[in-house]
This record gives structure tokens, C-alpha cells and sequence, in this order.
């Protein structure tokens, strides 16, 4: 039987140790919300992979479809030969989109890619250069996602010089002493020192930052940014790549605030564990790119874009984005409970919308712990759960469960992180 050990040696040797694994273990197999490493070890998955699993592994539907599309082709090139479960999905998502007015959709591979297209549809809408993000944001790994993202360990610091144009403004958190009129001002300082609102040509924004600790981004921000792009003629990008597709008990985060973007980036669990990412846009500005501007060889695969019209199908039929809210409040009810006993580790700052949820570890005089967070992952590990940290000072636990999990399952994973945050 092939061990974790033995596949950990043989990582070591043929894998660049620049792609970090958080656990020491192997899959084999999984399913729903469970999943079983080489040596038969069973899990129960809080991360989604990194919140690709809204539907769970392995959902039927999305199996099902992929399996009927791969017995009749897997691959054409959109741009070669198209197919109707590419224009299918647009039509789906079109349907979908928060904003008012006709919508097109186009589809890539990575979040990364969608991004990178947003900005290059934002700059030919508008001839202008100039990008304005947050920090704490995440936006990808390419060198322009990069310079987007606003973190520089472990993302940006080995990796420069990165591209121009590309300006952050902080994104308000309570608890780091940062309000919604303290990044209000920076903006204007930063329209008055480095670039003027007419040369900017696109504000992206994650409605809840996900990397940069589970932050939702208040309801006031998102409306007085729709103002500002109004204004000086600017374009509101929300970035959904890891919050869309149910995971805060709607469609897309966005819409919890009322305000309208231009363009949303999606990806992670658009199509079940299947590569695909997309912008949803409003069609007068989408199609302001000239063809052959845009796309991509694998962009929208004929596989993907089967599997992404299964998830939409489940999302709608099985209530997900109810369902998040009901795991939403489970899990935000433990927690808080939680935080007031004296035999777990300090809890603090429970947030997030739907199922969503983060929550910081923090030390006796409420300042981050690091090291205790760390400690936290593994011993969840030890007792069968997944779990991920993040956040910039490297203390929130991020519970990104697929929605489609069972109460028994779902309680069976609170025992184990309860197990997990015991001092």
C-alpha cells in the first residue's frame, strides 16, 4: 500500500518546494464533504478546496454531466469550433447577473485569468491604465494579480519588479483600526498624490476578502465606491472568484449590498472541481473588446462548462443558497458559544455571511497569535478535519464547508474543531 510517507518522499524529489501543501497527507478518494487519505484515514472537509466545493466532491449531477460530455467530445477550442454548453452557461449567468441592462458572459480557466481579462475589458472601456485594489485583497498569482494583490508574503516579495498602474487603498477592518471613512480618505489621498479618478479605469473589490482574512466589505464602502466610479466615469469590478455561487446565502455576494457592479470575475466552485473561471459583465462593455482580443485554448472547456450547468441546476434545486445560511448559523453558533468557555483557545471576531465564516485566534490581550493558529490546523488534522488559516497576520480560521453537507456530518466536524481549539 502506497503511504503518506513514502508519496511525501517522492513529492520532495520531483515537486519545486514552491508549491506549499498545508497537510502531509494523500488523497484517494472522496465524496460530499468527506474525503479518505492513501492509508484509509477518513476526513470531513471544512476547506472545499479552497472553496471550490460549494456543491461537495464528486456531486452527481455535476458527475453525471461530465461523463455525458466527455462520451461525445472534451476538447475543440472555442475559438475554433464552439459548442452550446459554452453559450448555454453565458445564458445561464446572463440570467443571473446583479446589475440591471442586458449582460454577456465569457469564460477562462483560473481566477487568475479572469481577473487579468477584467482588467484588460476595463481598460478598453474606458482608455484608462490605472487600477485600483485593496490591501489584504487576493486577486492571483500571475505577475498583474500579483501586483492586484495586496499582500506581499508570501505572494509578491521574491517575484518583482510587477506591473505599473496598480494602486491599493486600505480595506476597512474594525479590528485593525481601520474604517470605512479611513479608506474613503486614503482614495482621495491617493487621487491627489499618485493618480487622478481619469485615469483610472477600474476599483476591484472582493465583497468579502477571502485570503485576506474573511472580511466582508461593508454594505456603506460598496455603495459610496459605486458613487465614486459614477462619478468619475470609473468601472466597479467585484471580485467573486472565491465568493460566488451560493457560499454567503446568495448568488453572489455583491447582492447582500444593493449595489450594482460592472463586471464580476467567478471561479473555484463555478464548476464543481472542474477548471473554469468567467466575467459576467454588462454586454455594452463587454463588448467593447475587438474580436480576437480575448480568449484562451482551454478557456471555457466543453467539460467545465457541462459541469458548471450541473451546479447551477443543484444550487437551484436542493436550496443552497438557504442551505448556507442554515450552516451559517450552526456554525456561527457553536462558535460563539465556544468563545465563551475557558478551556479553548481565545476566540474572537465571528464573521461572515452565509457559510461563509472566520474567526480570528488571538492571544490573553486580544492580539493576534500566529503560532497557536498554526498549532490549531494541524491538531484539527490530528482529530479528522481540514481546516485553513489565512489573513494577514496569519490568524483566522476560515470554514469554507461544501454546502451540500449533512447535519450529521456537519456536527460530527464541529466536535472535531471544538476537539481542535481546546487549550
Amino acid at each position: 500500500m502506497t503511504s503518506n510517507a513514502d508519496l511525501l518522499r517522492r513529492r520532495d524529489a520531483a515537486v519545486p518546494r514552491g508549491v506549499a501543501t498545508a497537510f502531509p497527507i494523500h488523497a484517494d478518494r472522496a465524496e460530499n464533504s468527506e474525503l479518505w487519505d492513501v492509508e484509509g484515514n477518513r476526513f470531513i472537509d471544512f476547506a472545499g478546496g479552497i472553496a471550490v466545493l460549494n456543491t461537495g466532491h464528486r456531486h452527481p449531477r455535476v458527475m453525471e454531466a461530465v461523463a455525458a460530455q466527455a462520451a461525445r467530445f472534451t476538447h475543440t477550442a472555442f475559438q475554433v469550433a464552439a459548442y452550446e454548453s459554452y453559450i448555454a452557461l453565458a445564458e445561464r449567468l446572463n440570467a443571473l447577473a446583479p446589475f440591471p441592462g442586458p449582460a454577456k458572459s465569457i469564460f477562462f480557466t483560473t481566477g487568475a485569468e479572469a481577473l487579468e481579462n477584467a482588467v484588460k475589458i476595463a481598460r478598453v472601456a474606458t482608455g484608462r491604465p490605472g487600477i485600483i485594489t485593496f490591501t489584504g485583497a487576493f486577486h492571483g498569482r500571475t505577475l498583474l494579480t500579483m501586483a492586484m494583490t495586496g499582500k506581499v508574503v508570501p505572494y509578491k516579495r521574491p517575484f518583482g519588479p510587477l506591473p505599473g498602474e496598480v494602486f491599493h487603498v486600505p480595506f476597512p477592518v474594525p479590528q485593525n483600526g481601520v474604517s470605512v471613512a479611513d479608506s474613503l480618505k486614503a482614495l482621495d489621498f491617493l487621487f491627489a498624490a499618485d493618480i487622478g479618478p481619469e485615469r483610472v479605469a477600474a476599483i476591484v473589490i472582493e465583497p468579502v476578502q477571502g485570503e485576506g482574512g474573511f472580511h466582508p466589505a461593508p454594505a456603506e464602502l460598496l455603495q459610496r465606491l459605486r458613487g465614486i466610479c459614477d462619478q468619475h466615469g470609473i468601472l466597479l469590478i467585484a471580485d467573486e472568484v472565491q465568493t460566488g455561487f451560493a457560499r454567503t446565502g446568495r448568488m453572489f455576494a455583491i447582492q447582500h449590498s444593493g449595489v450594482a457592479p460592472d463586471m464580476i470575475t467567478v471561479a473555484k466552485s463555478i464548476a464543481g472541481g472542474f477548471p473554469l473561471s468567467g466575467i459576467i459583465g454588462c454586454a455594452e462593455i463587454m463588448d467593447r473588446v475587438e474580436p480576437g482580443g480575448l480568449g484562451g485554448t482551454y478557456a471555457g472547456s466543453p467539460l467545465s462548462c457541462a459541469a458548471a450547468l450541473a451546479v447551477l441546476d443543484a444550487i437551484e434545486t436542493e436550496g443552497l443558497c438557504a442551505r448556507a445560511d442554515a450552516i451559517g448559523l450552526s456554525i456561527r453558533s457553536r462558535l460563539e458559544a465556544l468563545s465563551r468557555r475557558n478551556d479553548i483557545r481565545p476566540i474572537a471576531h465571528i464573521r461572515g455571511p452565509g457559510a461563509m465564516i472566520g474567526f480570528d485566534i488571538v492571544k490573553a490581550d486580544g492580539h493576534p497569535d500566529r503560532d497557536a493558529t498554526a498549532e490549531i490546523t494541524k491538531k484539527a488534522l490530528r482529530e479528522g478535519l481540514i481546516l485553513l488559516s489565512c489573513g494577514t497576520s496569519g490568524n483566522t480560521i476560515r470554514i469554507l464547508v461544501p454546502l451540500t453537507i449533512s447535519d450529521t456530518v456537519l456536527t460530527e466536524g464541529l466536535d472535531r474543531l471544538q476537539r481542535a481549539l481546546a487549550c
